[in-house]
């Protein structure tokens, strides 16, 4: 772990600027640092210096996480961050969102951005990684994604709290004419231990506020950690279990107006006529608009109660132009069978001679096999909604989103106004998963707002136009060959990926001059980015254009491709013979491998790989490295002859360094729990081209009584910081479809399961 606690040489950004009572500090990782965003923003008693902490004078300490909390508990880690170097306790200290702002640009999520293993160091990968980096600092992108948060806060936000423990010294050291080097800073407080004197961080703020912090600070040393490698109590656990106003949903403002939207249901078309006169009719509708964005086109119902905007909805009599794209589930299918049978666009994680490896193989040794994903729902509990107000020509958007800099720039070019014009309230988000990071629902908002002559209007979304409008997880087929001798190493390994391309249908509809460039490796990630010793292996991407908006869903490409890639995997170890987890770690022997290896055989052990179960039983095994943490994990089914229940599912996992053993543990619970949600009846379909499903009566998740009990244990083997977030979600999927096998000798190729067998 040395690497990652190894701190380069760094510059910190002086304390040059002082206002009464306060004192606010941070780290900025370049040497020209963007502007700070709270300098407009402070209240009285309080000064700033940079986006990360502001101590103010009646002692209230204020975190400012640049990302969004959204059930994660990324604010309680980011909290700890801070307080760790500022030698105080969460209790100490509040956290809020920080505004839109280049200065909260997330580095770790474009870093690991390129087309490359998160193991492999080779010098393309690392360079990379390096130009990733500059490009980050320019684009500056505000976004919570990719189970990057940790990852990029682990330095820059230890620093704010460590730069801000120096000047508080300086400050009381002068005050007292002393060494700093001779007084504690403990609690809110420095002490002269000679003395005993002692004064609050609020009363040193000010002054703290004109000094520089040195420049060769050292972090706190693992071994001195107080917070960080242990549990702590979640910074908004009170207002959840008080029904706290934290959630976008919950916005309450003066004179507020309520609306809706009713958006085509066919992608990509609008409304072919219309007779909005009955909406209009609705008792407390005001207005019926028309909408028209990159995201959607249909009409939006302003009215005085949301009620009344659902029923105006409701009453809308318009015919929708035809969906470009065909019409029903199966018609799309048949697209990505054709897109199969044809020469791939990219291939990527090509190594060694595939054709060459395949001539002449004795047919015994071929092994074939196909599989398919539909496309899914996010289906957050909270439904998509915005608040707007349009005034003075300043508009003003409170909302739930996992990208606020975004949702400023797109609702300023809708409306006309220059970016600085707009400001977003990032509240807590009810669920995200990759939904909230689009822009959609706030720009509906803001589109309203411009019809309310000044009145703010919260545009909350019905369950139905929720689910039928999404950003959807990509529908997507893959086809797999191998040549797997009996007893020996798989000599050759080709698989070919069809799918609609993410980052082409996100560019689209949130930078729509913005052109993707190279190969979108999230149609292969999941599969060519993980450890093998298998000589000759290609992987190859279809780009299938369908038109119908897909977007980053929980463990993006990982999420089906994991279960493609590792249950042909289980596949390929029947046909050589071997178990499962035997024939795993026969490929992976490579020094680089030896954090799949570790969590491979701590699974195994957990769940007593190899022991006998009773009749009708089974376990499967999978492991998949996403966001930079390697997880293992075995699932335990019974088939009960009523349907298959499953019953234990053991996952070690290892990112390298864990900051909150128990937030960690939690979100691989839930991770897993998102995982067997999709595997056991999760699809989302079309007819008349428009999706069927509205609510959770036909889309529905992993309920209590049917979820196993999970037992998590982490490790700390690999050499790089990893993300936990999504990386519990792939393997799971796999790990029941090879259970299920293990137990029942079927093969299920096809998400969802419930396709072909029943689930108690």
């Amino acid at each position: 772990m040395g690497r990652l606690a190894k701190i380069t040489r760094r510059t910190f950004l002086g304390l040059g600027l002082a206002a009464a009572g306060g004192l606010a500090v941070g780290y900025y990782y370049y040497r020209k640092p963007y502007a700070n965003p709270l300098e407009g923003l402070l209240a009285e008693g309080e000064s700033t210096f940079n986006p990360f902490l502001t101590i103010a004078q009646d002692e209230t300490i204020t975190v400012f996480a640049p990302r969004a909390e959204m059930g994660q508990g990324v604010h309680t880690t980011l909290a700890a961050f801070v307080a760790e170097e500022l030698n105080v306790g969460l209790d100490r200290v509040r956290v809020e969102h920080g505004p839109p702002s280049p200065a909260y640009y997330n580095e770790a999520m474009l870093k690991e951005g390129g087309p490359y293993a998160f193991f492999d160091e080779g010098i393309a990968a690392e360079l990379t990684r390096t130009a990733m980096g500059v490009v980050a600092k320019f684009l500056a992108m505000q976004v919570t994604g990719g189970s990057s948060a940790t990852v990029d806060a682990y330095v820059k936000m230890r620093e704010a709290g460590c730069a801000a423990r120096h000047v508080l010294l300086a400050a009381a050291a002068q005050r007292w004419n002393v060494d700093a080097a001779t007084l504690e800073a403990e609690n809110g407080q420095v002490t002269n231990p000679a003395t005993g004197d002692s004064l609050t961080y609020g009363a040193l703020a000010a002054a703290a506020a004109g000094l520089d912090p040195p420049s060769d600070m050292v972090l706190r040393p693992r071994d001195e950690w107080r917070l960080l490698g242990k549990p702590q109590k979640r910074v908004d656990l009170m207002d959840k279990v008080t029904g706290g106003r934290i959630f976008g949903i919950d916005v309450e403002l003066p004179e507020m107006l309520h609306g809706t939207v009713k958006m085509s249901p066919h992608f990509g078309v609008g409304a072919k006529s219309a007779n909005l006169d009955a909406a209009r009719a609705v008792p407390g509708v005001r207005n019926v608009v028309p909408i028209e964005t990159t995201t959607g086109k249909g009409f939006g119902i302003i009215a005085d109660h949301t009620w009344a905007a659902f029923k105006g909805a409701e009453a809308l009599e318009v015919e929708w132009e035809d969906a470009p794209y065909p019409a029903d589930t199966g018609g799309l299918s048949a697209l990505f069978d054709k897109a199969l049978d044809r020469d791939p666009d990219f291939e990527l994680g090509t190594t060694g001679d595939v054709d060459a490896a395949f001539e002449g193989a004795p047919a015994a040794e071929i092994l074939e096999a196909t599989y398919s994903a539909p496309f899914l729902a996010h289906a957050t509990m909270e439904p998509m909604n915005a608040t707007a107000r349009l005034k003075d020509g300043k508009l003003d958007i409170w909302t739930g989103t996992q990208a606020p800099g975004i949702v400023q720039m797109t609702a300023a070019a809708l409306l006309g106004l220059e970016r600085d014009a707009v400001s977003v309230t990032t509240t807590r988000l009810g669920g995200g998963f990759g939904r909230r990071g689009e822009v959609d629902y706030p720009l509906y908002a803001a589109a309203l707002a411009a019809h309310t002559d000044g009145r703010p209007v919260k545009v909350t979304w019905t369950r139905e136009e929720d689910m039928r409008h999404d950003t959807y997880r990509p529908m997507a087929k893959a086809k797999f060959r191998a040549r797997v001798p009996s007893g020996a190493m798989p000599r050759a390994l080709d698989a070919t990926f069809a799918g609609p391309s993410i980052m082409k249908s996100v560019l689209a509809r949130t930078f729509p001059d913005m052109s993707p460039m190279g190969p979108d490796k999230t149609l292969v990630e999941g599969a060519h980015d993980q450890p093998s010793l298998i000589e000759n292996r290609r992987f190859s991407g279809c780009v299938v254009d369908l038109g119908i908006p897909v977007g980053f869903w929980r463990a993006v490409g990982n999420s089906m491709n994991a279960f493609f890639h590792e249950s042909f995997l289980d596949e390929m170890a029947e046909k050589a013979g071997m178990d499962p987890f035997e024939f795993r770690l026969s490929i992976l022997n490579g020094a680089e491998h030896r954090p799949a290896r570790e969590v491979l055989t701590k699974a195994a052990i957990m769940a007593d790989w190899g022991t006998p179960l009773a009749e009708g039983s089974g376990r499967g095994i999978a492991h998949t490295i996403s966001f930079g943490t390697w997880v293992a994990q075995v699932i335990e089914v019974t088939d009960t002859g009523d349907g298959i229940r499953i019953d234990r599912v053991c996952c070690a996992a290892d990112p390298g360094l864990v900051i909150d053993p128990a937030l960690f543990r939690d979100q691989m619970m839930s991770g897993i729990v998102f995982g067997l949600s999709q595997a056991i009846g999760q699809e989302i379909t079309f007819v008349d081209g428009g999706v069927e499903q509205e609510n959770f009566t036909d889309f529905d998740a992993i309920r209590m009584a049917q979820c196993p009990r999970i037992e998590v244990e982490l490790l700390e083997n690999s050499p790089k910081m990893g993300g936990a977030g999504e990386p519990g979600t792939p393997p799971s999927v796999p790990a029941l479809a090879n259970a299920i096998f293990a137990a029942t000798g079927k093969r299920l190729r096809d998400l969802p399961f419930t396709r072909t067998v029943e689930f108690v």
